[in-house]
């Protein structure tokens, strides 16, 4: 089922860094919350993740709203986890800025970034950057299709209804090799055609159904890719999900859940504050990745077996999370989740 045969499995982390207040009712400043996603991205590699995601909000209470900026910092202080957004919102963006940024961090980490393009979760960035929500799926389709462009060929032509045309104009600088670039999404079946079909990485963005319903999406990705002729070889999927690993299985489901609590009021889309109520989501068959290194490690090769993806990354700094537990969180999934799931899935031909 794996798209790339013989590409070792991937494991990770992404954040939007977490401000206001934390559970013990500490304050967390904005500035501090992006200082705090630099030090998870240390942390991170320090117990060999592979791979650390910023993504893009613009909140007081999630503020990394820049995470080119982010990453080029990272870039400068890390020499092997792979470095990407997760994910740019690219409708409110410009594509040429975002590659220019992208580019130039890929330099300072000798090819370390990647980006994920998405049109995002929230839509706080139309208003704030003076767009117009009613435009968001045709300023990202032909934003996307800009970047794409920029990333295959130094210089660029492009004629669009929503920008001046570009006639052979350089974007510089370039990084030694293009940058992978990945289409974002929440499942919607569009856009596993479309990123089958054109032959694009896809990352899907997963907080709720079941391995066998994200297995059938997999499958239309693959499908889409057959029947437009595109090679396995040009597939890939990855996972972002909530996630949150604690010795005490049980504990760290609980309490990450009154941190998702916390996490979706503010964005408007509240979520049953009883535990048994949601209990299932974080269970085997669900699609939260909280418990201990066991169980997700377990759950994370199910997922895999139906979906077949190469790469899962985990949010944990949510609703307040405190930074400390946090950083305990990566460095459980990298010493001990990570070695289970390498064990079993690196080298299979699947």
């Amino acid at each position: 089922m794996n798209a790339n045969v013989g590409a070792e499995f991937e494991l990770g982390v992404y954040s939007f860094g977490v401000a206001g207040r934390d559970s013990e009712g500490d304050l967390v400043t904005t500035a501090q919350a992006v200082r705090n996603v630099l030090e998870q991205i240390r942390v991170a590699e320090q117990v060999g993740l592979d791979f650390f995601g910023v993504g893009e909000h613009h909140h007081e209470q999630v503020p990394v709203s820049s995470p080119t900026s982010v990453i080029n910092a990272a870039a400068a202080t890390t020499s092997t986890i792979t470095l990407s957004t997760a994910v740019s919102v690219l409708s409110t963006d410009d594509p040429i800025r975002l590659y220019q940024q992208a580019a130039t961090a890929a330099i300072v980490s000798n090819d370390r970034v990647e980006i994920i393009a998405g049109r995002g979760s929230s839509t706080e960035s139309f208003s704030l950057f003076g767009y117009d929500v009613d435009d968001y799926d045709r300023l990202y389709a032909d934003k996307f299709g800009l970047l794409l462009a920029i990333n295959a060929r130094e210089r660029v032509s492009w004629e669009s209804p929503i920008r001046p045309p570009l006639e052979n104009a350089p974007v510089v600088p370039r990084p030694d090799k293009p940058l992978k670039i990945w289409l974002g999404t929440g499942g919607s079946p569009g856009s596993s055609v479309r990123a089958g079909s054109s032959g694009l990485p896809i990352s899907y963005g997963i907080l709720n159904g079941t391995p066998e319903f994200w297995g059938r999406m997999g499958e239309l990705y693959r499908q889409s890719a057959r029947e437009a002729g595109v090679g396995p070889e040009r597939l890939e999927i990855s996972v972002a999900a909530h996630g949150f690993v604690g010795r005490d299985g049980l504990a760290a489901k609980q309490r990450f859940h009154q941190h998702e609590v916390a996490s979706f009021a503010l964005a408007g889309r509240p979520i049953p504050t009883r535990w048994e109520q949601v209990q299932g989501n974080y269970s085997p068959g669900g699609m939260v990745f909280a418990g201990d290194p066991v169980e997700i490690a377990e759950r994370i090769i199910d997922l895999h077996r139906h979906l077949g993806h190469r790469r899962q990354f985990l949010q944990m700094d949510i609703g307040g999370m405190p930074h400390r537990d946090v950083l305990t969180s990566i460095e459980l999934l990298g010493g001990e989740v990570a070695p289970l799931v390498r064990a079993e899935l690196n080298g299979r031909n699947d």
